[in-house]
């Protein structure tokens, strides 16, 4: 991992030595780049098992930058860690446009500003019912600290939701707990007093977390999830309205197009940055 910092008090982190080292290891330091990590369309090369291809080797070598510094392949290095017992033609393909994306972006990394006020902003989200196999929701969730993101996460949720209400739910009550950690983590750096802000794009969802009476429709939703309740009540968080459009967060749960991909992965802080 390189950091630099600039004279202004910038800080820009990039892996990009180890990124072109991976590259060469899987031989794929020359294919041709591609806009995105996750293709939009479905592939239909068959569900042919690959015995002969590194496939957890190269999952391995990917998942690595996906929690370091590159949040953008989260989600991608999340869908294809599903399958590392018996990968199929298809995932293996999946794998190799994931290294096709960083080899257009092997100098990417998260810029953090240091003229930016220090408080951070959460982001949650999910794509209900996307993992075709179970029915299970994929949450996403991503912090911002000095316009970059701190913390980020891509999983499948525990059980399978019901309507996308209750998938957005599960996904803000787990945010939640991330908010309280580094709450903690602020005020031991800083004395952090702020009060985070979490966005979410449903809004019976956040209804739901700021109405604590029990619903017929949310009733068999596990107890666990409506901590969050308690959070809003008590102040530790406040939940606000998002659009689709804007939702950082929905660049972790869901393959999108090459220009929503592009304006989410910047409102992730992430940049081609070059110091003099």
């Amino acid at each position: 991992m390189q950091i630099n910092q600039k004279p202004n008090g910038d800080i820009f982190i990039s892996q990009k030595v180890y990124t072109e080292k991976i590259l060469q290891r899987f031989k794929l330091e020359n294919s041709k780049a591609v806009s995105t990590p996750c293709d939009v369309a479905k592939s239909q090369e068959g569900d042919v098992v690959m015995t002969d291809v590194p496939y957890r080797e190269a999952v391995g070598c990917l998942q690595y930058l996906a929690v370091a510094t590159r949040p953008d392949i989260a989600f991608a290095v999340a869908l294809v860690s599903r399958a590392l017992c018996s990968p199929t033609k298809d995932d293996w393909k999946n794998v190799k446009r994931i290294y096709r994306y960083l080899r257009g972006t092997s100098n990417f990394g998260l810029l953090y500003k240091s003229h930016v006020q220090t408080v951070f902003t959460v982001f949650s989200d999910a794509d209900h019912a996307g993992d075709e196999k179970t029915r299970r929701s994929t949450s996403g969730m991503v912090s911002i600290n000095s316009s970059a993101a701190i913390t980020w996460w891509s999983r499948l949720q525990h059980s399978v939701a019901i309507s996308s209400t209750e998938a957005e739910y599960v996904a803000a009550s787990e945010a939640a707990n991330e908010v309280v950690w580094l709450k903690l983590l602020f005020n031991e750096l800083i004395e952090y007093e702020g009060t985070p802000t979490m966005f979410v794009d449903n809004q019976s969802a956040i209804k739901l977390a700021q109405n604590p009476q029990h619903h017929r429709r949310s009733k068999h939703i596990d107890v666990r999830y409506h901590s969050i309740r308690e959070k809003v009540e008590r102040g530790v968080l406040k939940l606000e309205y998002i659009p689709s459009s804007e939702q950082i967060a929905d660049i972790l749960t869901k393959p999108l197009a090459k220009t929503l991909f592009t304006n989410l992965r910047d409102g992730l802080g992430l940049d081609k940055f070059e110091f003099g």
